[in-house]
């Protein structure tokens, strides 16, 4: 394939973005090589600027679950768009939305609209401290909430000690407050509680990672975990800005089978558009303002635009809840279809699967945890990312990312990357 204008795009751009891109997956430092610049999408596919035809594995990062340019979604935003694009006022979409997301997802009564799914879980973290009155939270290695300072924290020197900084820019005082637990490791978060008596606010959790691949909660961790939230009076808060509306209609909770005190979303309750929320209990979510003393705001906050694409996405998922089963099996078929090659030849790999979501990492050993994912054979990936790519076929351009297959992709497609990877696999060896 050839990639001249986006090598001559991408130079462009590095001398007025930093790094050239606008977030920093998307600049292949993980993989190797100059990124794709898309031109258009449509369905499966994506066309980028030198014309190649791409069948797509990311959907955006997860919200496109119907594929792009989702011709419901389209007519809902031109419709808006030609009233006016912004308000800074009440409109009725929000209302509309947040009435059906709430009939949606379980255990919630109120939704918040923000502008991205970092906005949300900072919101959310907040409000869990302003509701319970402590200060500070455990999240997990590997897993990812947006770049808020209170996330961007690694590892201490054990597992009752406080995180650092792993970012310039967040403070000590700031780290000092979120505590790092182990994912799929119960024992490390009852360390944690049991050396902060009283003070931890929130646990928060991607309830199905995806940013360390697609790493599944063991039920004896989820369950666990949500019993010892219970017991320590800890909300325990589900980042569902992936799996909200991907999983089912009630997304991680409702495929899990547990409660959360606090969820977040992104992506796909916005239909593709930028935008976040964040929902409780009536009980909770009233400590917000202008009802209570927590406060939070946006300007942009409920734009009609990404209201409407939410809106028109969302009434497709409550009307067709067969296409959570479609994508399943779609996901499954790819699964198998993979490994019965890198079987074949002989090639070590791990694949995680949970509904639309999957993830091939080179290894041996299970991938449960960030360690085990971590463990994974780069340059292997390095090779398989970009033999895949010249095959036509676009990947996430990272091993810690998570593929989000859309409902618009074909069995021919899963044939077409399947046979794909026989193309390359001896590349693999």
């Amino acid at each position: 394939m050839i990639y001249q204008r986006s090598s001559a795009l991408f130079a462009e751009a590095k001398k007025y973005i930093p790094g050239g891109v606008n977030s920093p997956v998307r600049a292949f430092n993980a993989v190797g090589g100059d990124p794709v610049f898309v031109k258009s999408a449509k369905g499966a596919y994506l066309y980028d600027e030198d014309g190649n035809k791409l069948i797509d594995y990311i959907a955006s990062w997860g919200p496109l679950i119907l594929g792009h340019a989702y011709e419901p979604v389209i007519e809902a935003v031109i419709e808006k768009a030609r009233k006016g694009t912004s308000f800074g006022m009440p409109t009725e979409v929000e209302t509309a939305l947040a009435k059906l997301a709430v009939s949606m997802v379980p255990d919630i009564d109120k939704i918040r609209f923000v502008n991205s799914g970092t906005e949300a879980c900072m919101s959310a973290v907040r409000l869990a401290r302003g509701y319970t009155g402590k200060d500070k939270i455990i999240k997990f290695a590997g897993c990812y909430h947006g770049h808020s300072d209170s996330f961007l924290i690694q590892a201490g020197s054990g597992a009752v000690t406080f995180g650092s900084p792993n970012s310039p820019g967040v403070t000590q005082g700031t780290a000092k407050d979120t505590l790092l637990a182990n994912y799929n490791d119960l024992q490390s978060v009852r360390e944690l509680t049991n050396a902060n008596k009283g003070d931890i606010a929130a646990v928060i959790i991607e309830p199905i990672a995806g940013n360390m691949g697609c790493i599944i909660p063991s039920e004896d961790f989820i369950k666990g975990l949500r019993e010892l939230c219970t017991q320590e009076g800890i909300l325990l808060i589900f980042d569902e800005v992936m799996t909200g509306f991907r999983l089912g209609k009630g997304g991680a909770q409702e495929a899990l089978g547990i409660e959360a005190d606090i969820v977040t979303f992104g992506k796909v309750i916005g239909g593709g558009l930028p935008v976040g929320a964040f929902a409780a209990k009536e009980e909770i979510m009233d400590h917000l303002a202008p009802d209570g003393p927590v406060y939070q705001a946006g300007t942009l906050s409920g734009n009609p635009l990404a209201m409407s694409a939410g809106l028109a996405m969302l009434t497709e998922l409550d009307a067709k809840p067969e296409v959570f089963k479609s994508l399943a099996d779609k996901t499954a078929y790819l699964h198998k279809g993979i490994e019965d090659v890198l079987v074949k030849n002989g090639i070590p790999h791990q694949i995680n699967r949970f509904g639309s979501m999957m993830s091939v990492h080179f290894t041996d050993e299970p991938v449960v945890d960030f360690n085990s994912s971590a463990k994974g054979n780069n340059e292997t990936f390095k090779k398989y990312f970009h033999g895949m790519l010249r095959e036509g076929v676009y990947l996430p351009p990272s091993a810690f990312e998570s593929y989000f297959l859309n409902d618009a992709l074909s069995y021919n497609d899963l044939d077409f990357t399947i046979k794909a990877l026989e193309n390359i696999v001896d590349e693999l060896k």
